[in-house]
């Protein structure tokens, strides 16, 4: 909304920048992918993700969260248990994950046949 009370349309070029609006940057992808297997809480989220810090985490989940990709469910316990899951519409964006996943693992591999040392640490299941 302007200043003048006129609500303003929010405007694309193109789809991909609606897609990196939500899913874009170094952790929320990660993050998701996470949480597709099943409910966490922040500790696991954080330990899981290397190199992540609790204040950048908690930022990119309450994103998410606004976003309707994750959602949030608080045990009603002391102290508080809050475990964070994939809503339905979450689920929608596993596609592009999974392909963002299959060009990683490739562009890793084309990496080690041009000599560069490089390693996948990721545990497949």
């Amino acid at each position: 909304m302007s200043t003048d009370g006129v609500i303003l349309l929010k405007q694309y070029h193109l789809g991909i920048e609606a897609t990196l609006e939500i899913l874009g940057g170094k952790w929320k992808a990660l993050i998701v992918c996470m949480l597709i297997p099943g409910m966490k809480r922040t500790s696991e989220l954080q330990r899981s993700i290397p190199g992540i810090s609790q204040k950048v985490l908690i930022q990119q989940l309450r994103e998410l969260e606004r976003d309707g990709i994750i959602g949030r469910h608080v045990h009603q316990q002391m102290p508080p248990k809050v475990e964070y899951y994939i809503t339905e519409y979450g689920i929608t964006a596993n596609r592009i994950i999974d392909l963002m996943c299959a060009w990683g693992r490739e562009n890793i591999e084309r990496r080690r046949q041009q000599g560069e040392e490089v390693e996948l640490l990721e545990n497949e299941t």
